[in-house]
């Protein structure tokens, strides 16, 4: 009898679990959390779920796991090093233990590399933490990462944003993609830079600046004349095809539209660009060739800039590991493709791959431009002849990378928004669940002309926090009538410019985080994740060695 009741409580036990990994329909899975996305804010919230013993699945409409992280932007956006905390921290251990090991410089020597950063070390030896790293070796970590705590990833799969969602009593119930997957879960987290699923779920959400009245801000609405990074015409270039003939048109990528007064909100958002890992190791070259439909046209306005005398054009090829560089936007003309993003967050899967494609003719249209045109200086072009793609990385898409910089998209409107006042400690938050110290930084968000008849970008900001500050649960939860069971650790509830301080990899990491613990606790209490309880939420963070408040920083960083 008693055998018989054992195998009988197995057999319940073992259909349990079953049943809460898929349905009988092959195409219908189950699980605790459902994730959806592939950044790097996607895998901590899974891994965190499994490690609260929760079963989780990710839906990650991108093939490679990482997003930017992985996607080319290897030289991190720190900020204070002593406030990233929890598994942010361990991704850049497990970076420092990977370039510890002989084989992972294979084309350059470790102490050719040396310790190289941005106003602070690459590698922090105390802290065995490293925060420059080439692409793959960040890819590989957070397949590690799934590898290590079983998660399941359906890569490739997107959301049905029509009519994928369901919902009932203000709860999400279930999601489709489509191709025609259903996932069941009890918390759901949108991990994507977009926010697909809370804008599917009906959460609002702002697109664009606010005007500086709406949240007593200084820096978020329109700012003609405002030049905080070097990325403007330093000098008067004339916008027209023909110099000095308004009725031959314009150069290429200038708006013709007035522009609002400062202070103004629109909506328009921040540049998007690749961050390119480019090489100069000739073994590990690929060199720039002419992309389809090009047009050396398109960049008179370059011919222009290097003949008012700038000089600037590596300013931004910041090193990472073995002999490369994550290439970044810079000066008046460059890879930010200004003006050409502002249909993206809303816009169809369709409509948005024809945005990334537009993005990459132009940039891949560029580095052919710089390389080939004999107008561009004979200095110049030799250096840049240089450089090359790196061969050994983004193998499965041309070298290319294979995630575009969405540096901004939807931003949630909850019952709190962040806004500058909190980045600049002039307001207490209230709830931290993580903090972030970067500057409120946005690139350019529209290319204009001037009342003198020159052309001169705008949007370029670049103020720096006083200290780190904290970030509140409330900023990543919706308001509790639009939805009871949806986490947001990317498109939170905030102002544009504060967006600009928090939307960088390592507080994205932070928050996926945090947004599982609190989904987590939610679950077990039975509550939605509005009432989940502060307290506890606190005590788990803290556990989980995140950084709440400066009081618990991580004391042996420098930085």
């Amino acid at each position: 009898m008693k055998n018989l009741l054992l195998k009988g409580l197995l057999f319940i036990t073992l259909i349990s679990q079953l049943s809460f990994k898929s349905n009988t329909d092959p195409q219908e899975f189950k699980a605790d959390i459902i994730v959806y996305g592939g950044t790097s804010a996607a895998v901590t919230a899974a891994v965190q779920a499994k490690k609260l013993g929760k079963t989780v699945v990710i839906i990650s409409p991108a093939k490679h796991l990482g997003g930017l992280t992985s996607g080319g932007l290897g030289f991190t956006d720190i900020g204070n090093k002593s406030v990233i905390g929890g598994l942010a921290r361990d991704f850049y251990h497990r970076i420092f233990l990977h370039y510890q090991m002989d084989r992972s410089w294979l084309w350059q020597k470790k102490e050719d590399y040396g310790n190289k950063g941005q106003g602070a070390p690459a590698i922090d030896g105390n802290a065995r933490t490293m925060w420059i790293f080439e692409p793959h070796a960040a890819e590989d970590i957070f397949n590690e990462y799934v590898k290590e705590n079983n998660i399941t990833v359906f890569r490739e799969e997107w959301i049905d944003r029509e009519k994928g969602i369901k919902m009932k009593d203000g709860k999400i119930i279930s999601v489709r993609t489509i191709s025609g997957k259903i996932f069941y879960g009890k918390m759901f987290i949108d991990a994507t830079y977009e926010g697909d699923l809370m804008a599917a779920a009906k959460v609002k959400y702002h697109i664009g600046r606010e005007a500086n009245n709406q949240y007593n801000e200084q820096w978020n609405g329109v700012q003609t004349g405002v030049f905080q990074h070097g990325h403007y015409f330093k000098t008067k270039i004339d916008p027209y095809k023909i110099p000095g003939n308004p009725s031959s048109g314009l150069l290429p990528f200038i708006s013709s539209e007035k522009v609002e007064a400062n202070g103004n909100g629109d909506n328009k958002v921040q540049a998007y660009c690749f961050r390119m890992c480019l090489t100069t190791n000739p073994n590990n070259k690929v060199a720039f060739t002419k992309p389809a439909n090009y047009d050396p046209s398109r960049y008179e306005l370059l011919i222009r800039v290097f003949k008012s005398g700038w000089r600037e054009l590596f300013q931004k090829f910041d090193p990472i590991p073995n002999q490369k560089t994550d290439v970044n936007n810079h000066g008046p003309f460059s890879t930010d493709y200004i003006g050409m993003n502002y249909d993206y967050p809303d816009a169809s899967y369709q409509r948005r791959k024809e945005i990334i494609k537009e993005h990459e003719i132009y940039q891949k249209g560029l580095l052919y431009f710089i390389a080939t045109d004999p107008r561009i200086p004979a200095d110049v072009q030799k250096e840049f002849n240089t450089w090359g793609l790196a061969k050994d990385e983004f193998k499965d898409n041309g070298n290319w990378p294979n995630q575009i910089y969405v540096r901004e998209a939807r931003r949630m409107i909850s019952d709190y928004v962040m806004t500058e006042n909190e980045i600049m400690s002039r307001k207490a938050v209230p709830e931290s669940i993580g903090m972030g110290s970067y500057s409120l930084d946005s690139h350019n968000i529209q290319r204009i002309i001037l009342p003198d008849g020159s052309v001169q970008n705008e949007g370029d900001i670049g103020v720096g926090a006083p200290q780190p500050y904290e970030i509140s649960y409330r900023a990543i939860i919706p308001k509790e009538s639009e939805c009871k069971n949806l986490l947001v650790p990317i498109c939170v509830s905030c102002s544009h410019i504060a967006f600009g301080s928090i939307r960088m990899e390592p507080v994205f990491m932070i928050l996926g985080e945090s947004a599982a613990t609190a989904a987590a606790i939610a679950i077990d209490d039975k509550v939605n994740v509005q009432k989940v309880n502060y307290t506890k939420l606190k005590i788990k963070l803290l556990d989980q060695n995140q950084v709440l408040t400066l009081k618990n920083k991580i004391l042996y960083s420098k930085n």
